[in-house]
């Protein structure tokens, strides 16, 4: 009778053998929320409104029952996922957008850590009356886009900033250490190297001390804490190994914008107008890759890829989803949300995720529910509720044949992510702006001005004069 369950994958054949007694009760959760039916009914199961900017952050609690977000509106919100309704708001003293919030574990979800452009690193205290008390804890030279939290640990996090540092925390101790600063390999000699801007920062959660950094290069970093003295006298930025596809190696002109860790400790790297690849550990080039031994290329195995979304526009995340990570999920520039098979890299299901842009996607800890966030000013949550699987969508190849076109044509001009943050707060600057000179009677513009107030670069492509208009790149 096992046989005839063997090779089936969907969730209705792991019902029968449930029903049929074939199936162990602990493992059969685990088996079904894995299944590629159960993916493929996953759709839109409600929104949480009422922040009032575009939504960076969001995170389950350890329980699963709530969730937390962060926006542009300053503002950190808890959240009852399941009704839908907000539990708790309050400012959070940043100054700029909240681009991380994280629960601190085993505080009864009172200690909340949150990090933003302004470069601080904040804590949260909730009262037992519901009111909240913040505090500065760090801060950075930069935007601080990622907090790794020590697993298990109610006091020891990690930042890192677009500044190089990467500072730690303990909560019981009154001020942050920075630990190094990270550096260019290509001036690795050189006593004022470079700093790398830090983007991500995740840790090995089978193997604690090790921690995985991403940033303004190529090449993602594995550190071993040990190594780093809390006082700061072992400031050298040495790390244990690196990752980095091998065509890739030595270009200078990508970026990491996502990490994140499997359960087997497989690094998932997100590379901005590339594409996503999954390292094993065997595939690391040392901790000096440009300084590495050459290996013959037909026995150096490759990491898998993940293609068909675009990661151009903003600093997106990526995750792994399923009890054991059986799937990768990325958003897109696109709008859509992208969810591929972990082995084999097989795109199983695509969904408008938003109007604009998908950022952030967030797993349930334990169901086969997660969170996304982007441009709109919401967060989506998403589950299986369909009743019948859903196909990919109809113009899937118009899709991922604009996404593969915009990386082509972008790889002429490169923008920086300062450059790039630059231009946002300049377009949300410019209403301000405008009122300004309606006060001071000064011009209220012309029909040469954008009536929709979005910014528009035009990058020259070599050909003018010739047909055809010149790159657009517009930052929205």
């Amino acid at each position: 009778m096992k046989s005839l369950f063997k090779d089936a994958g969907d969730g209705f054949a792991e019902l029968q053998k449930r029903e049929m007694g074939l199936s162990q009760c602990r493992s059969f959760t685990r088996r079904i929320s894995a299944s590629e039916d159960i993916m493929k009914r996953i759709d839109l199961y409600g929104k949480l409104i009422g922040h009032e900017g575009c939504v960076n952050a969001v995170e389950f609690d350890s329980t699963g029952d709530l969730l937390v977000s962060g926006s542009d509106d300053l503002h950190v919100k808890f959240w009852n996922w399941e009704t839908s309704t907000e539990k708790l708001s309050y400012p959070s003293g940043h100054m700029d957008n909240i681009f991380q919030t994280k629960f601190m574990p085993f505080t009864d979800r009172q200690k909340i850590i949150t990090s933003a452009g302004d470069g601080q690193v904040r804590l949260g205290l909730v009262s037992e009356n519901s009111r909240v008390n913040t505090k500065m804890l760090g801060k950075h030279r930069g935007s601080v886009y990622k907090l790794a939290v020590e697993p298990g640990s109610p006091h020891v996090f990690f930042s890192c900033g677009l500044d190089g540092f990467v500072q730690h925390f303990d909560l019981r101790s009154s001020a942050a250490a920075k630990l190094f600063r990270c550096s260019s390999f290509m001036e690795s000699n050189n006593q004022h190297s470079t700093s790398i801007g830090l983007n991500a920062i995740v840790i090995d959660p089978r193997n604690p001390n090790y921690f995985a950094l991403g940033g303004s290069d190529e090449y993602a970093r594995v550190y071993d804490i040990r190594k780093y003295q809390r006082d700061s006298s072992s400031s050298i930025d040495k790390p244990v190994n690196t990752f980095c596809p091998r065509h890739l190696v030595k270009t200078n002109n990508v970026h990491i914008t996502g990490l994140a860790y499997s359960h087997r400790s497989e690094l998932l790297v997100s590379y901005n107008d590339e594409l996503i690849y999954l390292f094993e550990k065997n595939m690391g080039l040392g901790p000096s890759p440009l300084s590495g031994p050459s290996e013959d290329p037909e026995k150096v195995e490759e990491a898998q890829v993940y293609r068909g979304h675009r990661n151009s526009k903003t600093y997106k995340g990526v995750s792994f989803f399923g009890p054991n990570d059986e799937y990768v999920m990325s958003g897109s520039d696109c709008g859509h949300i992208f969810i591929w098979k972990r082995k084999g890299g097989k795109l199983v299901r695509v969904m408008v995720g938003d109007m604009q842009t998908v950022n952030q996607l967030e797993p349930h800890p334990f169901l086969p529910f997660f969170a996304t966030c982007g441009i709109e000013k919401n967060v989506k949550l998403w589950a299986p509720i369909a009743t019948d699987t859903l196909p990919l969508p109809d113009n899937i190849n118009e899709i991922m044949g604009s996404n593969r076109q915009g990386r082509e044509d972008h790889s002429r001009v490169m923008l920086t992510p300062d450059v790039i943050m630059h231009l946002l707060r300049l377009q949300r600057r410019r209403p301000m702006a405008h009122i300004e000179r309606i006060r001071t009677g000064g011009d209220t513009g012309g029909d040469d001005e954008d009536e929709e107030g979005a910014y528009v670069l035009r990058f020259s492509n070599g050909n003018e004069g010739l047909e055809g208009s010149p790159t657009e790149c517009n930052i929205a």
